[in-house]
């Protein structure tokens, strides 16, 4: 596999065509839109050219629309969803059909109305209690809230904290004058409120001298009669609101089954606001519209058949080096290896000019995850949770990891048979539990018995990765024409390599020599000046520390595989003291569960370091940018072409 070869495609087309022409490269999904660079920098150019206007604002403004009624629906008319259920399909012809797209706009303003007069209604029922909570200590005084006294004497509503004593207030107020009287109506753990009653032209200091001691006047300013009349009031208008909203949820209630029209609609506006987002990228005069973009090279003829259906005109390009870093980047991979694409889209894509590195990655990251997990049930496990992805039709990252839990799940299930383990010792156990006699399940080595040369093996399969990492840079430095470069970079070592197995196996240093010759000469051809001594010593040392601490980190692979072996046998340890059947089958479920899910991302993060650190600084030329194409792009439902 390998990355799609681009081409630049720059098209003119009559004005009145411009919403067809974008219609039809939306179904085709296969040209990333840009603005006509090549056009603007051309002053002359530029002078007759303008941006285009395609109603971008009220695009997204209907999408945000029928977004918000979908969450009013799912609130007040949730719908029962089965687990990993797969999305429904509906044809590329009756997706485009506008026919009901203004009746369903129509109905999500409705909805979005009847939730706004819903958030209302709770902003009025919420102040409605507070005023009920405001008026509840009053309740028990019967007297209108808008009395203000008689001729000559006067009164006010106050409070005080609780922890203040009402001889304090009364003592506060008869510092005043004598002529006062406190009548307490409502006390509990948080206040006390009370009446206070002076003549007319004295309550004024009698308020001013209890403030001292805490007291705070209370208001009820617009209203008449009584607390208690007042609350009822306010109950009965919280009556009211609770119909009106029973109303209008059961009005809400009644359009569920408009929910899967609706939701057709939400993926319809999306796709408008998306072609609407391209068109006004481009550029163009009262008469013609300029566009300039990018579409796969393998397109070619089928844009060309398109653009004969138009008045316009039309070019295609190859890329020139120079624009390489702002040419999108899509990779061509098949089913084997497309999962792969959550590894490398995580790290980074690679430059147009690099290389695609999952077919390469595939067979070892597949390997090294197997590896690390080995055991039966967990790889069991896997294989089932990526056919239910599957059979959800997961896209995206949900897609790929569907693909590398099912490759993920064999090689785990494959590892786990030559090693022993299902469950860790889980049917060992079982058998020792039920019937009191040994029992293992056949294996080539074990983890705890074999950990020395489980950690040669890991060793050994980190060389052959790295050292395929140096053949791949080999192989670009050729095609690039640097010969000295991939002859004493990679050759070198290779002989250095090749040399010390040599020694080790044929009892012959002659190969070693060689090696090491080159070693020196490397530097000493390439370099410069005293950069040609110190060369020699940067070389060796940079790549014997390099290689050591390289094939050291694939000690990894040794050190999971052994963690979750020991962590799941540990549990069915502890399972199995009770002596009881029930009871380990529980306790080691619950243990290998939290074993399977903490390796499941362990092992993924750990195969990951490996071949973003130790394989892909190699060869790996990344910063790419994704390949964007206008496209129809759904959240709630799958598309069938036609």
């Amino acid at each position: 596999m390998a990355i799609v070869k681009m081409k630049k495609l720059r098209v003119i087309v009559l004005r009145q065509q411009r919403d067809e022409l974008m219609r039809q490269l939306l179904r085709l999904g296969c040209v990333e839109v840009h603005e006509p660079e090549g056009m603007l920098s051309d002053p002359e150019a530029a002078a007759l050219l303008h941006p285009e206007r395609a109603g971008l604002t009220e695009a997204r403004a209907r999408q945000a629309e029928m977004e918000s009624a979908l969450k009013v629906m799912a609130h007040y008319a949730p719908e029962k969803k089965k687990l990993l259920a797969p999305r429904p399909q509906i044809g590329e012809e009756t997706f485009l059909d506008e026919s009901s797209l203004e009746e369903d706009v129509a109905l999500a303003r409705q909805i979005n109305a009847w939730d706004g007069k819903l958030r209302r209604m709770s902003a009025d029922e919420l102040r409605i209690r507070e005023e009920i909570e405001a008026l509840r200590p009053w309740e028990g005084l019967d007297l209108p809230l808008e009395s203000a006294g008689t001729k000559t004497c006067a009164l006010a509503l106050c409070n005080v904290p609780a922890a203040v004593d009402m001889e304090s207030v009364a003592d506060a107020a008869e510092s005043a004058t004598e002529l006062v009287q406190l009548l307490l109506v409502y006390q509990d753990e948080q206040q006390k409120c009370f009446v206070a009653i002076a003549l007319r032209e004295e309550l004024a200091a009698v308020l001013d001298a209890m403030r001292t001691v805490g007291c705070t006047p209370v208001s009820f300013a617009g209203l008449t009669g009584t607390a208690k009349e007042n609350i009822q009031a306010r109950k009965r208008e919280l009556t009211s609101i609770d119909v009106q909203r029973r109303t209008i949820v059961a009005n809400i209630a009644q359009e569920k089954e408009r929910t899967a029209s609706l939701r057709v609609s939400a993926d319809r506006l999306a796709t408008e606001t998306a072609q609407a987002e391209a068109a006004e990228l481009l550029q163009g005069t009262d008469s013609v519209v300029a566009l300039e973009g990018w579409c796969p090279a393998e397109t070619e003829g089928e844009l060309a058949a398109c653009f004969e259906d138009f008045d316009c005109a039309w070019e295609f390009s190859d890329p020139a080096p120079e624009e390489y870093p702002d040419v999108p980047v899509k990779l061509k991979n098949n089913a084997i290896t497309k999962p792969l694409n959550m590894v490398t889209e995580m790290y980074s894509l690679p430059a147009y000019s690099g290389v695609d590195p999952n077919p390469l990655m595939f067979p070892f990251f597949i390997l090294f995850y197997g590896m690390m997990m080995a055991d039966m049930g967990y790889g069991i496990l896997m294989i089932i949770g990526g056919l239910l992805l599957k059979r959800s039709r997961a896209r995206g990252m949900m897609g790929y990891m569907a693909g590398l839990l099912l490759m993920g799940g064999v090689s785990t299930f494959f590892f786990g048979a030559i090693t022993g383990g299902f469950f860790g010792d889980f049917l060992t156990q079982v058998v020792k539990l039920t019937s009191g006699k040994d029992f293992a399940l056949p294996s080539l080595f074990t983890p705890l018995d074999d950990t020395l040369s489980i950690l040669i093996g890991s060793m050994a399969l980190g060389f052959v990765h790295i050292v395929t990492g140096m053949a791949v840079s080999f192989v670009r430095k050729i095609k690039a024409g640097q010969v000295l470069d991939a002859v004493f970079e990679e050759v070198t070592w290779w002989v250095v390599f090749l040399g010390l197995g040599c020694m080790f196996l044929l009892h012959t240093n002659i190969v070693l020599y060689a090696g090491l010759a080159m070693v020196v000469i490397g530097p000493v051809i390439t370099g410069k000046g005293m950069g040609k001594i110190t060369g020699i010593f940067g070389s060796v040392y940079n790549h014997v520390t390099g290689f050591f601490g390289d094939i050291l980190s694939y000690s990894r692979l040794m050190a999971l595989m052994l963690a979750g072996s020991v962590i799941a046998q540990v549990f069915n340890t502890l399972g199995a003291i009770p002596g009881n059947i029930v009871i380990f089958v529980v306790i080691s479920m619950v243990g290998n569960a939290l074993n399977f899910a903490l390796n499941l991302l362990g092992c993924y993060v750990h195969d990951l370091r490996l071949q973003c650190l130790e394989f892909f600084n190699k060869f790996y030329e990344d910063g790419g940018k994704p390949f964007r194409p206008l496209d129809i792009k759904t959240k709630f439902v799958d598309i069938v072409k036609e």
